[in-house]
Order: structure tokens, then sequence, then C-alpha cells
């Protein structure tokens, strides 16, 4: 009734206002003719790439850099750089998202091969992060809200990289028949493409099974060989699913000064200026400004001692007077003041060719290891040179040119020599050289897997509790334990002892 009286009453006044209008017509009158009425596939495959592929800002944004001690922070004591982890979360959302994706193309008829493998790569995606960072997660009982499933049980981290690299077959065999796609702005939408970036990420998934590779189940060793023998491979950084950055107002590199205001806390770590200056690569004068108190002592922007790393297991006092100091160098101009900045690569060339290399050494592949490895490394320099102006400022006097490129790989201290585990050292702290100011997370995991390359650890400074080490994983949500304890609790005491510890092995590293 009063419902009625409401609609009459607001028909009375809008008849004073508009005297020839009539109340039947008062929706039609108040509807956005181009409205969108139905989301489309398209639209919702940008919003789940934008979902994969988008950066966290301000400090957040290096903080793996942090971890893996690419860099130290002048500015305060950050947990990642003195090992402190805590809690991750969960990313279904995205993942029903990815179901209505496929809805949407089913009910439109729209090349429905084509989002229903781009919904299985982003399955396989968000799964395999959150099991990276904390072990067992749910996967067959996810996504069940719709209908009344909403405690869903952990599955195993075995059976979850199972259905991640089941996912993934699916997706390339999806992506095989299906034709390109709209809605896609990093690869634009070419499945030819994408079905070289999916076989590359189930590479990268498959090498982060290396301990697990006598399992039969998984089958990791001949899974990956297959791979490789049937080809699809990645053959150039322009295959590189990544997100690139532009002069343009929101698209402006993540780091830049326009973005934030802490970039200039950032000190290149001694984990990259010694490697650098022990084998002459140029790198160093692409990643880091000169220490401003070198310039000031007279050295050229072009010297080689002008580049001052600092550890960043040191206790923050000494960070922060070397910060003050400015006796150490910031980040390069090009991550700061260059609006485009460099392109955040998520699967790559250059890394697919690392992982390839290390495959060979194992004896998963047949191929020469070698011819893998200076691949990737070239790779990564021709990724420098593509993605950064030819101007004195960002190389400071030391432009990689193709003359260097191969005289860099014929160097004697960078050559592999036979020796399985000399070469694997060699392979993974080339591959680590390649992370800085790029998803270091993902050298995080190579490091607990392979503990490779070694990085610095002060017990004095250390904020873990067992003080010699890195923490090995993120606790699970504190939702979990809100609304879905009793699954959690027995997730937690099949894997840790009842314990959500950030020192404990999930399986994957047993």
């Amino acid at each position: 009734m009063i419902m009625k009286l409401s609609k009459y009453v607001g028909c009375m006044l809008l008849a004073a206002i508009i005297p020839f209008s009539s109340c039947q017509n008062f929706d039609e009158i108040n509807t956005n003719p181009d409205a969108t009425t139905q989301v489309t596939p398209s639209l919702l495959a940008s919003g789940l790439l934008l979902n994969i592929m988008s950066q966290r800002s301000d400090k957040y944004f290096v903080y793996d850099d942090m971890l893996c001690k690419l860099m130290a922070w002048g500015e305060s004591m950050e947990n990642d750089q003195y090992n402190v982890i805590e809690r991750s979360s969960f990313g279904y959302t995205t993942l029903t998202n990815a179901i209505k994706m496929v809805e949407a193309a089913q009910a439109k008829g729209t090349n429905v091969e084509a989002y229903d493998a781009l919904a299985h790569f982003i399955k396989a995606w968000k799964v395999y992060y959150m099991s990276m960072e904390m072990g067992d997660v749910p996967y067959e009982e996810a996504l069940q809200g719709e209908n009344g499933l909403i405690h869903p049980r952990y599955n195993t981290q075995k059976e979850v990289m199972k259905f991640v690299l089941q996912d993934l077959d699916k997706a390339y065999e999806l992506f095989s028949t299906a034709k390109d796609f709209d809605g896609d702005g990093f690869l634009g939408g070419k499945v030819k493409v994408w079905k070289k970036v999916t076989r590359a990420f189930e590479l990268k998934v498959l090498i982060n099974l290396s301990k697990k590779v006598e399992d039969t189940d998984l089958n990791v060793k001949n899974k990956f060989a297959q791979i490789v023998a049937e080809g699809d491979l990645m053959e150039s950084n322009d295959d590189n699913l990544q997100i690139k950055f532009t002069n343009k107002a929101n698209t402006i590199y993540p780091f830049n000064t326009l973005n934030t205001k802490h970039s200039g806390y950032a000190m290149i770590s001694t984990t990259l200026t010694d490697i650098f200056k022990q084998t002459g690569d140029v790198r160093l004068f692409y990643y880091a400004n000169p220490s401003k108190a070198k310039l000031n002592e007279g050295l050229d922007e072009s010297d080689w001692d002008a580049y001052i790393g600092i550890d960043p297991s040191l206790p923050y006092e000494q960070v922060s007077s070397a910060y003050s100091s400015g006796l150490y160098s910031g980040l390069n101009t090009r991550y700061t003041d260059y609006a485009p900045g460099e392109p955040i690569v998520r699967i790559g060339y250059a890394e697919q060719n690392f992982i390839l290399a290390e495959a060979a050494i194992r004896g998963w592949i047949d191929g020469d290891a070698a011819t893998y490895y200076k691949k990737a490394i070239k790779g990564h320099l021709d990724f420098l040179v593509t993605y950064t102006p030819n101007e004195n400022i960002y190389h400071h006097g030391h432009p990689i040119t193709d003359e260097y490129i191969a005289s860099f790989l014929e160097l004697p201290a960078i050559q592999l020599t036979g020796n399985k585990e000399a070469d694997l050292k060699q392979i993974l702290t080339q591959k680590y050289l390649t992370s800085y100011m790029q998803y270091a997370y993902d050298i995080y995991y190579d490091y607990r897997r392979t503990g490779l390359p070694q990085l610095p650890i002060n017990p004095e400074t250390n904020r873990n509790e067992v003080k010699d080490k890195l923490p090995m994983r993120w606790m699970y949500p504190k939702s979990e334990s809100d609304y879905n304890n009793e699954n959690l609790n027995e997730a937690l005491q099949r894997q840790f002892g009842g314990s959500d510890d950030v020192n404990a092995l999930m399986w994957i590293l047993k």
C-alpha cells in the first residue's frame, strides 16, 4: 500500500514538473539506452587479465625485491627486508568471474573455446600461486558458494599441482582450436601466442616440482620432455606475457615518482653489484644510478667504482646511515623518472630458457644446456635494449650493443663447465640477475627449492624465528580461521602438525 502511494505521489509530482509526461513512461525515460545490460565475455576477460597482471603500488611494489635481497630500503625497517612473512589471501572471487566469462560466451555463442581456454589458464594461475605461497588450498570444493557449499575442504598440494597441470593441458587444447578473442589488452587475444604462454607456464610449474621427480603419479620428467618435444614454445621476447606502461595518465610505470614518493628510498644490493663487477656486466649501469657521495668525490658516472651496493642484512642503523650519507646507489632513473619504465614480465622468453637450461642439466631433456642458458641471457639483454632509450642518463656511458652481447656471452666467468652443481648455480644466478624490479617472488621460489643463489642472512638482524634461514611460506588468511576453521585445521594438521608455521616445509619442498 505504501509502495503504491509513493508511486502515485511520484507521478503527481512529476506531472506537475513535466505536464506532458506520463508515469507509464517513467522507466523508459529514466533508462540509459547506452548502458550495458549484459556483461560480455570480452569485458570479463579484460578484468580477469588485469587481475593476474596488476602490480602493487608504492613501496609494496618492491617488497619481493627486498625479500630476495635485490635491494635495501632507507626509509624504515621493512618486514620483507628482514625476513618477516605474515598472511596471504585467497583469490577465488576472480575465479568466479572466470566461470561467468565462459557462461557469457556460451550464451552468445561467441568463440567459446577461447574464453574457456582463458578460464582454465587463469584458474591454473591463481591456484598455483596460492599453493606456492601457502601449501594445500581448496580446489575441488572451491567456487561452490552458489550451490550452498561455503566451507570447502582443502586439497593436498600434490592434488592441487595435478589439477593445475590438467587445467593448463586443457587450456592448450582449447587454444589450439580457438579463434583470436576480444578483451585481451596484453597479447591481443592471439591464440597462437597464448599457446606458447600456456606451455611456458606449464614448464614453470614442472620445474618447481623438481623435488618430486621420482613421484610416478606426477611423472614430472616425462611430462616436461613431452611438452618440449611437442614445441609451441616461446621464440622471442615478442611472446612475453607482460604489462607495458606508457607516458599517458593511469598507465605510467608504478614506481615512477609521479605515482609514488617512496622510490628514492631504494638502494641496490651487494648481491647484484658484486656479481656485476666481478663479470664486467654492464647491466649494473641500467639497474642503478651512481652514488652521490662518489660523484662528489670526483668520480664519473661511467666509473665502476661510483656504484656502491649495500648488504640488506646489515642492522637497520647502518642501512639508514648509508642512505643519509648518499653512500649507495639508488634506482636507475628509468625506473623513477621515465614514465614507461620497463614492462613487468610474468611469463617470458628469457625465463623459459633458464628453465630449459636447468631441465637439461637435470637430465630431463636432451637439449644443450649451454645453448638454452645463453639464449636466456641474450633474451634479457635484448629486453633491456628494447625498453631503454639509448641515452646516457639511462646507461651511464655503457650501452648494450650487439658487439657487447656477443662478447659477454663468451666471457669465461659465465660459462657452463659440465659440472652439474656448478652449472645449476650459474644458471640460477643469472636467472636471479634478471629478476630486479620484476616479479622476484618467482626467484624466491627457486631459492627455497634449491638454496641458489646464496642470499645474505644475518642471524643478528634476521627477524625470522629460525635465525639462519628465510621463512618458507605465508600463513593462511585470517578469514579461513574465522569461517572455515574445521577444514583449515585439517589441512594444517596434515601438513604441519597443526601449526600455521612460516618455517614449515610444504609438500613441494620435501
